[in-house]
């Protein structure tokens, strides 16, 4: 039966209610960095349970997918609790979030999230194979209210409020190859699907024999990652002739996505990397000034100098969590590692 309900109303029941998946799923392929096989199976959730791995091998641990959970981000964005680790999280992430999946149940055998073809569009086309299923209880969204930036080294990372997510990233590397490179998306659906799901991951063919020796990258091959000799790709073509930029704005969403909850803002960040795209986290939960909940009737309201909330309330008058955080008393209460490792401003 068709909903004649007007389209702003439907438009805005889809952008404040939560979502899961209609059907379960299922993908399997070997970790980058392990180079062990993995299943991977997607269920769907009840409304408020977040992005929950389980690691099916390991007793059922359940890590959640968000800031808090962060054990390591050298190389790949891994999550851990109680011993047990689920690594290379970000691609996954990163599809869940652009296809607005509040909740879901991701269940693997394994210690690492399967590379596949090294981008996110297999996990992509997975979540449209499972389809959306709404639910009746309203989402929250993170609006960035005013300019943050974090500097690590060389490295910068800045959140602007913006009607939505917009990523702007640039990278420079010493390898003439990739050399200089920049994009800039305003991210949706369709802009992920076309620009940015289908970029690889990528290595240096100098550093691939020193990731051998650290027992990492025993996963890569011709098919799921580029490796970057001095004149150009030794193992692959191409898909874009800024593929590696526009990967790295593919990571940075799914790294985001461990605020627990879609991100208004617009991100810029140069010479970045898994730890930038972290510290970003890390400093918003530092400075709750510059960012509110936005949920229902309060669509606006942060972009509204004159309608913004209290500090540390949301819209509703409600006491706020930080984002990513598994209890918010202690993620207020932590002095994390940022203030002492870079600048924030």
């Amino acid at each position: 039966m068709p909903d004649h309900r007007p389209a702003s109303s439907l438009h805005h029941h889809s952008l404040f209610s939560q979502q899961t998946i209609a059907r379960q799923v299922a993908i399997s392929g070997v970790g980058i960095h392990t180079g062990k096989a993995v299943q991977l199976e997607l269920h769907p959730a009840a409304a408020g349970t977040g992005i929950v791995f389980r690691r099916t091998d390991s007793g059922g641990v359940e890590v959640p997918a968000l800031a808090s959970e962060v054990s390591s981000v050298e190389l790949a964005t891994s999550l851990g609790r109680d011993d047990v680790t689920i690594s290379t999280v970000e691609h996954l992430l990163a599809a869940v979030r652009v296809c607005d999946i509040d909740n879901l149940r991701i269940d693997l055998n394994g210690p690492e999230v399967p590379i596949l073809d090294g981008s996110a569009l297999p996990f992509l086309h997975l979540l449209e194979a499972a389809g959306l299923r709404r639910q009746p209880v309203p989402r929250r969204i993170m609006a960035v209210t005013s300019p943050i930036t974090v500097e690590l080294g060389g490295k910068r990372i800045r959140a602007s409020p913006f009607p939505g997510l917009r990523v702007s990233y640039a990278i420079d590397f010493a390898v003439p190859a990739i050399g200089h490179q920049e994009t800039d998306v305003v991210v949706s659906r369709e802009s992920f699907a076309r620009e940015l799901a289908p970029a690889r991951t990528f290595a240096l063919l100098a550093d691939v024999e020193w990731l051998h020796r650290r027992g990492l990258g025993l996963g890569g091959d011709l098919e799921n990652c580029i490796v970057f000799g001095h004149d150009g790709p030794t193992n692959t073509a191409l898909r874009f002739a800024d593929e590696p930029v526009r990967h790295k704005a593919l990571d940075v969403i799914g790294d985001l996505a461990l605020a627990g909850c879609p991100m208004w803002a617009h991100v810029e960040v140069e010479r970045g990397g898994h730890q930038v795209h972290f510290s970003l986290l890390e400093a918003l939960r530092e400075r709750p000034g510059c960012w509110t909940w936005m949920e229902g009737a309060d669509a606006g309201a942060a972009l509204d100098p004159d309608r913004r909330p209290a500090h540390g309330e949301n819209g509703n008058g409600r006491e706020r969590e930080a984002p990513g955080a598994h209890d918010a008393h202690d993620a207020h209460d932590a002095h994390d590692s940022i203030v002492a490792a870079g600048s924030v401003s």
